[in-house]
């Protein structure tokens, strides 16, 4: 791979949901996952983004009504101002 193959950051965020899924072609993941060694940012993104969805899953598997009320109340009003 030449510096004309390299992934940039962009790059890298509108492809993360295909890495995650496993549906990257071979050459793409491998540029991904250069890039993931040469970039803490993106390094830091993937591990948030992939927290995230073991969070959802967990809360999906679990129901909302698990969650502290004042949490809940918080997210609620969190995504009801979200534009």
């Amino acid at each position: 791979m030449n510096a004309d193959d390299a992934m940039d950051c962009h790059e890298l965020v509108e492809l993360v949901t295909a890495y995650l899924d496993g549906a990257l072609d071979l050459d793409t993941r491998a540029r991904f996952d250069t890039h993931l060694l040469e970039c803490d940012g993106c390094e830091n993104y993937l591990q948030q983004l992939r927290g995230t969805i073991e969070t959802l899953d967990t809360l999906g598997k679990s129901g909302p009504e698990t969650l502290d009320p004042a949490f809940r109340d918080k997210l609620l009003t969190a995504f009801r101002d979200w534009q």
